[in-house]
């Protein structure tokens, strides 16, 4: 991956608490969404944040403070319409939860595999 990923930017330090939940990350040269700790004189919140997350010729993408990637916080105002359109989009997004489930379930060698272990896993209980 040639991009910071969003679950690694933690600036600025002095605000951001930490990444509760990457919410969409489309991956290079997209816009991702976030719910993050925010810090200030008001206290620690939940807030949405997004970022560009960059790629291979400006991988810290934007936006930037003092060489570090870092959050931009979304007004309360919109930040519903954010997060939903961003679940949507993770959703619907060929690297969603969604999608991926669907890809699994569909491959039958990797289910059979996964009944053999499980059934496995059984079986050592019963010794």
């Amino acid at each position: 991956m040639s991009y910071v990923r969003p679950e690694e930017v933690l600036s600025p330090r002095s605000h951001v608490g930490g990444v509760i939940e990457v919410i969409h990350d489309p991956g290079e040269n997209q816009m991702s969404v976030a719910r993050i700790l925010w810090k200030d004189e008001e206290g620690t919140n939940e807030v949405i944040a997004t970022r560009w997350n960059g790629n291979s010729e400006q991988p810290l993408g934007n936006p930037i403070s003092h060489g570090h990637a870092t959050w931009f916080v979304i007004d309360g105002y919109v930040a519903e319409s954010v997060e939903q359109a961003a679940r949507n989009a993770a959703q619907a997004s060929p690297n969603g939860l969604v999608s991926k489930y669907r890809e699994m379930a569909a491959d039958e060698e990797r289910e059979r595999e996964a009944e053999e272990w499980s059934e496995g896993l059984i079986g050592d209980g019963n010794a």
